[in-house]
């Protein structure tokens, strides 16, 4: 699987995932599932565009992530 696995493809489409979680229309619903449906979709979004704006490398098989949590302009 290594030889074919391009980890820049796969944070590609974790971008896509975040971006399609930002655009998802709400269904509709009120009340209370309202309410876990637009939570559930911050989770989804904060997950798929820290894994997209992560730096990846595969080496010797590992494939390692490496996300700057830091705030903007803090070392």
């Amino acid at each position: 699987m290594a030889d074919s696995f391009d980890p820049q493809d796969m944070i590609r489409r974790f971008q896509e995932r975040a971006q399609a979680v930002r655009s998802r229309p709400l269904p509709p619903v009120g009340g209370d599932e309202r309410t876990l449906f637009i939570e559930q979709a911050k989770l989804d979004f904060q997950d798929f565009a820290m894994v997209g704006d992560a730096q990846a490398i595969l080496e010797d098989g590992i494939l390692t992530l490496r996300i700057d949590l830091r705030p903007p302009g803090g070392e």
